[in-house]
């Protein structure tokens, strides 16, 4: 008898604040448009930090530098069937590409208050997005050498 292996799908989120305002991304998806932090998929031999880098970067055009871990989420996406592990950072801004082209499927990146977030509860791609801006404004930080990575022969 075989045994199917059971894995959650990685992503990495952040939750990046400016003068009150969060970076979100519009995103087409199944859906439709939909609000979300900028995230996605941790890749393959990629660490955390560097793939919330990297989907920053790809999806807003901003230069992100991770300074704390808000939180790991476990969500059950009860109508796809999958369950996703999201690592959700904070950080800095540390440059802005504006000519850099976007993500497939990613319409534009924009910053809104977490009051203009709240109302449009039903646009966004997920419960997390909400828990994560709550969980940042609440002060939850945990500090990034919390995260240990290891490679072959290490």
């Amino acid at each position: 008898m075989s045994e199917t292996i059971w894995k959650p799908h990685v992503v990495v989120a952040a939750v990046i604040e400016r003068d009150s305002r969060f970076l979100v991304v519009e995103e087409e998806t199944e859906a439709g448009i939909r609000l979300n932090q900028p995230a996605g998929h941790l890749e393959d031999g990629e660490s955390l930090l560097d793939a919330v880098r990297r989907e920053v970067f790809e999806e807003t055009a901003h230069r992100f530098e991770p300074e704390a871990l808000v939180g790991v989420y476990r969500w059950r996406h009860a109508g796809k069937g999958r369950t996703y592990l999201r690592f959700a950072f904070t950080g800095r801004i540390t440059g802005h590409e504006p000519d850099s082209p976007l993500d497939v499927g990613i319409l534009r990146a924009l910053w809104l208050t977490a009051g203009e977030l709240a109302v449009q509860a039903e646009r966004h791609r997920s419960p997390l997005l909400q828990r994560c801006v709550d969980d940042y404004l609440a002060g939850r930080r945990h500090p990034l050498d919390l995260l240990t990575d290891f490679t072959d022969g290490a």
